[in-house]
């Protein structure tokens, strides 16, 4: 019996050993420092080239590793924001896999860094009341499935209340989804701290999930009108008269809050399009050899705003397309500020949008 026990005691300590050396050593990343300055650490023994890639550097740059197989790299001092970054392991593009925090996204595998600011940056989390995020799943008839979609609810937000609310219809990138505007954009930190400060319309937030495939894209302008707006109206406090709806989205999302927004222009009476890509046969058959009548949609649109980053590859056409509405006649408050086309100004455009909406 003794010598058994002596087995599995001696069978136990070299399996312990051996599983201690396959085991990876435990790293943190990223580390954000007092003076902004953040290192990256990743584990591999194997891999021959290890970079950072982030929307905080110019262009990647190369890891070092030890001996213990940690590749790491710190960059100075940072800007305060939230930042999209990865890693390539030799030229492959991963997620940090030792941070928890990813970007939501169907197509880039990325990870985010928040370098927090002196004084709370707008989209910080603030000791402020706070509103409330709601995983919906609603019946789509124009899709013939059913879909789901995000709901931010004010602070103090009662459903069973008399209080009626505001509602903005949120869209987000194109390869992002539904959770981006919340995970990557803040949006519902945003809208906590300016409502604190009464900068902004207590309102519902709507971010419904804009890729409709294998369904023709234009679809999702129907399903927003048909199918999204009836269901929160249905199941929701909300106003609804146009100018308490509100629409907005971010470059492919931007594309189609001008679809959306000007072909529904009785049921929004706020037009916000950030970074707008227009590249598409919607975007075309809708607005080439367009002649509205300015006047009526004047009237019916309390305000319609563009906006883009001067380093923002869309930015010429962007122009453009500030230049077409003008020249239609349209009342139009371009937003013109530097950076590129990234969720760092998404969260500056939604700000601005907030403190504009429902006044």
């Amino acid at each position: 019996m003794k010598k058994y026990i002596l087995f599995i005691f001696l069978m136990l300590t070299v399996g312990g050993g051996v599983f201690a050396q396959q085991r990876p050593p435990v790293i943190s990343s990223p580390d954000v420092q007092a003076d902004n300055s953040v290192t990256f650490r990743y584990f591999s023994k194997k891999a021959q080239r290890v970079s950072l890639s982030g929307e905080f550097l110019k262009a990647p740059v190369a890891m070092t590793r030890d001996t213990a197989g940690i590749w790491s790299v710190t960059v100075p001092a940072i800007k305060p924001d939230i930042y999209p970054y990865s890693y390539y392991v030799d030229s492959v593009q991963i997620a940090d896999p030792n941070n928890t925090f990813i970007f939501a996204n169907e197509r880039f595998k990325r990870s985010i860094v928040d370098v927090p600011g002196k004084t709370p940056l707008v989209h910080a989390l603030q000791n402020v009341p706070h509103g409330k995020i709601h995983y919906q799943y609603y019946n789509s008839k124009t899709l013939g499935r059913t879909r789901d979609l995000l709901v931010y609810t004010p602070p103090n937000f009662d459903a069973s209340g008399k209080t009626k609310y505001p509602v903005l219809y949120l869209i987000h990138g194109g390869s992002d989804t539904q959770e981006t505007w919340t995970k990557v954009g803040r949006a519902n930190f945003i809208a906590d701290n300016l409502i604190a400060q009464g900068k902004a319309t207590p309102m519902i937030i709507v971010m419904p999930y804009g890729n409709v495939r294998p369904s023709p894209m234009p679809d999702f302008t129907k399903e927003i009108v048909n199918d999204i707006i009836p269901f929160i109206e249905a199941n929701y406090p909300a106003k609804t008269d146009s100018k308490n709806r509100a629409i907005a989205g971010f470059s492919v999302g931007g594309g189609q809050t001008l679809n959306i927004g000007f072909t529904n222009t009785d049921k929004f009476g706020y037009i916000f399009s950030y970074a707008p890509y227009t590249a598409t046969e919607e975007f075309k058959n809708n607005f080439t050899d367009w002649n509205p009548n300015a006047g009526l949609i004047n009237k019916q649109v309390k305000l319609f705003t563009i906006s883009v980053g001067t380093e923002d590859f869309l930015y010429e056409s962007v122009k453009q397309n500030i230049a077409m509405f003008q020249e239609k006649k349209i009342k139009v408050e371009p937003l013109i500020v530097s950076g590129g086309h990234t969720w760092m100004n998404c969260k500056l455009f939604l700000a601005n949008s907030l403190q504009q909406a429902f006044k």
